[in-house]
């Protein structure tokens, strides 16, 4: 017994790249689900557990293939740009923040290696080789390196305001993202440059060296967060002010329509009067309904409010339907009883699905002779979903309902048929999608339900 516990302390405590090799099977596998642990947990990725298996199941496998069968420094760049498409793919996650999910734990685990392996040499006095090759060594580092990310990646599960919101990024303009895309390629690349030198040079390169490359890389770390919070800041200020500037448009139309009851509220209440005191119902109902169609046109204006409509970019497409439709004569009618921020889908696939239909539904409106398009924002808490319904008046009534969702289909000339075909195919993809069409003798209806 003694001297099988000695073979096996030999075999730990020797150079046996073997037994390494071996170790390493295990140590992918926990690497892969603390890697992607920091970044599910950062961005506040919601993943199921069947998305994390399949990561930490592919990754780790990619990582022991390249390991075995790719030199250096290759595997490194091939390693992480499979994980960079492992993470758009498996999370479907755009390629900014799957690059940023990339980097940022990268980071973490490149900073930590910077800190801790060449204290560790120097400690043990031992050579990179020897900590690359010798089981025990290998092993202990591993165990410390894990421990260290498991003690960040409980700090960041504990303390949710350091959280950052991918959604935040959907405000920058095309510009500004190619400014970032740059940034962080540069910080990509840096990032890998530094962990192949401290892979196979550490134990060459000096302990000052390795401490000013560390805060070389905090700092840069440090510059790109902040200018990335200052794009941001940046763009929601733009965005405010745009929205501002559309909602001051409709407050001022708001204003001239009150002014202008204010001014005619005498003659509206006489004229009523002269149809009540002749007994004329037929001329009362007729003026009734102009003063009802006013009504209306006060009441959509007093909807289009940024409050009530509680997302930006949203607001700004109804508001720019809105003022398209009224000018081409179109009576354009909102109802609004939804809470944006709770809907379960991407803003910018939801803006759209919606700005798609409701061109659709204005450019049939204006064909008619009653120009029509009514569009009602509601939430169905039975069956835990939010209905956007959209109707208008159409003058084809022998529209054929399944053929206009098909590809190069398009009622409309010089029209490619694209729109319909998109919206279908991406509600298709999508799990708590479903749009539903019909039509009545008066109006062309398309439901779109998003659930819960």
């Amino acid at each position: 017994m003694m001297q099988l516990l000695n073979s096996i302390w030999t075999s730990f405590n020797s150079i046996n790249p073997e037994l390494v090799n071996i170790i390493l099977i295990p140590a992918a596998f926990v690497e892969a689900y603390l890697f992607m642990q920091l970044f599910l947990i950062c961005f506040n990725v919601n993943a199921t557990k069947k998305q994390k298996i399949l990561y930490v199941v592919i990754m780790s496998s990619v990582g022991l293939i390249n390991s075995n069968f790719i030199k250096p420094p290759f595997n490194v760049f091939i390693n992480y740009s499979c994980i960079l498409l492992l993470i758009k793919i498996v999370f479907k996650l755009n390629i900014l923040k799957s690059i940023l999910s990339l980097i940022l734990s990268t980071f973490a685990f490149g900073i930590l290696n910077i800190l801790l392996q060449n204290p560790y040499i120097s400690i043990f006095n031992i050579s990179l080789d020897i900590l690359l090759n010798t089981p025990i060594y290998r092993l202990s580092f591993l165990i410390i390196l894990y421990i260290f990310i498991a003690i960040i990646c409980m700090v960041l599960k504990k303390f949710k305001k350091i959280n950052f919101s991918l959604d935040m990024f959907d405000i920058l303009d095309k510009k500004t993202l190619k400014i970032l895309y740059v940034n962080l390629f540069v910080g990509f690349l840096a990032v890998c440059i530094q962990l192949v030198v401290n892979t196979f040079y550490i134990d060459i390169v000096p302990i000052i060296i390795s401490i000013l490359s560390f805060i070389l890389l905090i700092s840069f770390f440090a510059l790109s967060v902040y200018s990335v919070t200052r794009m941001i800041k940046l763009a929601t200020t733009k965005r405010d002010l745009e929205t501002a500037e559309e909602y001051n448009k409709s407050l001022e139309i708001l204003y001239d329509k009150v002014k202008g009851f204010k001014h005619d509220f005498g003659n509206i209440v006489s004229t009523l009067d002269g149809y009540i005191q002749n007994n004329d119902m037929n001329g009362l109902k007729d003026y009734f309904e102009g003063v009802k169609k006013d009504c209306k046109i006060t009441n959509n204006l007093s909807i289009l409010n940024p409050r009530i409509i509680n997302n930006p970019g949203i607001y700004s497409l109804l508001n720019n339907k809105y003022f398209k439709a009224t000018n081409n004569g179109i009576s354009f009618e909102i109802d609004f009883l939804l809470d944006l921020n709770q809907l379960k889908i991407n803003i910018y696939e939801f803006s759209r699905i919606l700005g798609i239909l409701i061109d659709n539904a204005i450019e049939e409106a204006e064909k008619c002779e009653e120009k029509i398009v009514k569009i009602s924002f509601r939430r169905e808490a039975r069956n835990n979903r939010a209905i956007i319904l959209i109707e208008n008046t159409y003058s084809n009534k022998d529209v054929d309902i399944d053929l206009i969702f098909k590809k190069g289909v398009s009622g409309k000339k010089d029209h490619s048929g694209i729109g319909l075909w998109e919206v279908r195919k991406y509600v298709n993809k999508s799990k708590n999608l479903d749009l539903f069409t019909s039509k009545t003798s008066e109006f062309f209806k398309q439901e779109l339900s998003i659930y819960d």
